[in-house]
């Protein structure tokens, strides 16, 4: 039975499978990007919906928005699949109005959809040279399609701020008891989210929740204009599973272990409905992906979108490289899955 090389898969189990051909689909929780990278590091397809869409309540603030459930899968059909089966009354009154019955067979239209794309955010995000190269080549796939696609941003300048407090209080509420006593049984990155949140004090999450509002503020004024905004799923190429995360990006040191994973944390601040779509391969066979993001609860338009998108290019119908002869590598190199 032929191999399948995962020693560049950093994270993403549900990705590697669903890419392996092993599930059609699978789910998994996005706070910082878990379904997006991965998606996009695989090949596959990673869904973040709008808030309450998916029941999700985390067992000490059942108020919590920033996490997310969503599902992974190889065609945005199989994403509506599971979102019918999925999208649920949440035990605590949300905003949503979204039901099962909305999540029907996409419908692949992207004409006159108006697009704004931006690889670095407007703010400077470091972005690895040969991810914008293998996505800039595939805007024309959007115009292909119908769409008006030009270089626009919505205003992040406040979603780091939003993104990283948010994301520090939920781990102090959800993991403090946990950590307290066991710090030397827990990760030094969960350790020190949660550290973080401990000491948020009442200026800092008053300066959040202004900061919340300056970014939503932000957000309806790009979609007074837009109906969809493009990005890098991830800012760097698939690194090895050995690797806890990437030192530099793009020639950027990075200060904490979140900065590689910046372009999926900086959406995951505004709310929106975000979608990871295959977007081509570098030229030694690696994949990138987009991010689409959509105004809130306009979770059923994004999958018409990203359906119109995936009718031109089918990248995700290509299978992962295998290793041509899994006998030429040592034995204590492989770390491998079979089929």
């Amino acid at each position: 039975m032929p191999w399948i090389d995962l020693r560049a898969v950093p994270q993403g189990g549900v990705a590697a499978a669903v890419a392996a051909r092993i599930q059609p689909l699978g789910d998994g929780s996005d706070m910082g990007g878990s379904p997006r990278i991965p998606a996009s590091f695989c090949n596959v397809i990673g869904f973040r919906p709008s808030y309450g869409v998916i029941p999700l309540e985390a067992p000490s603030n059942a108020y919590s928005w920033l996490a997310r459930s969503g599902p992974i899968a190889r065609t945005v059909e199989d994403i509506a699949l599971f979102m019918r089966a999925s999208t649920g009354d949440h035990a605590i009154a949300t905003p949503n109005n979204l039901t099962p019955g909305d999540f029907k067979t996409p419908i692949p239209d992207l004409r006159g959809v108006r697009i704004g794309y931006s690889f670095d955010f407007g703010i400077g995000v470091p972005v690895e040279r040969e991810v914008i190269e293998v996505l800039r080549r595939q805007l024309s796939m959007f115009e292909l399609a119908g769409a008006i696609v030009e270089e626009a941003c919505m205003d992040f300048s406040d979603a780091d701020e939003v993104f990283g407090n948010v994301r520090a209080f939920d781990f102090a509420t959800n993991l403090g008891g946990l950590v307290r006593g066991h710090e030397s049984l827990i990760k030094p990155e969960v350790l020190w989210n949660v550290k973080k949140g401990l000491e948020l004090d009442a200026a800092a999450m008053i300066s959040t929740m202004a900061a919340r509002t300056r970014l939503e503020h932000a957000v309806q004024n790009y979609f007074s204009r837009y109906d969809l905004f493009l990005s890098p799923a991830a800012q760097v190429l698939p690194f090895d599973a050995t690797q806890r995360w990437p030192e530099r990006i793009a020639g950027t040191p990075a200060e904490t272990y979140l900065d590689w994973m910046r372009s999926a944390c900086l959406l995951s601040a505004t709310g929106l409905p975000v979608i990871s779509m295959p977007g081509g391969f570098t030229e030694s066979g690696i994949p990138v992906g987009w991010q689409m993001a959509a105004n809130h609860y306009h979770d059923v338009q994004l999958l018409d979108w990203a359906a119109g998108y995936e009718e031109q290019t089918r990248f995700a119908d290509q299978l992962p490289r295998l290793v041509a002869d899994p006998a030429s590598v040592a034995a204590s190199e492989i770390k491998t899955a079979t089929l």
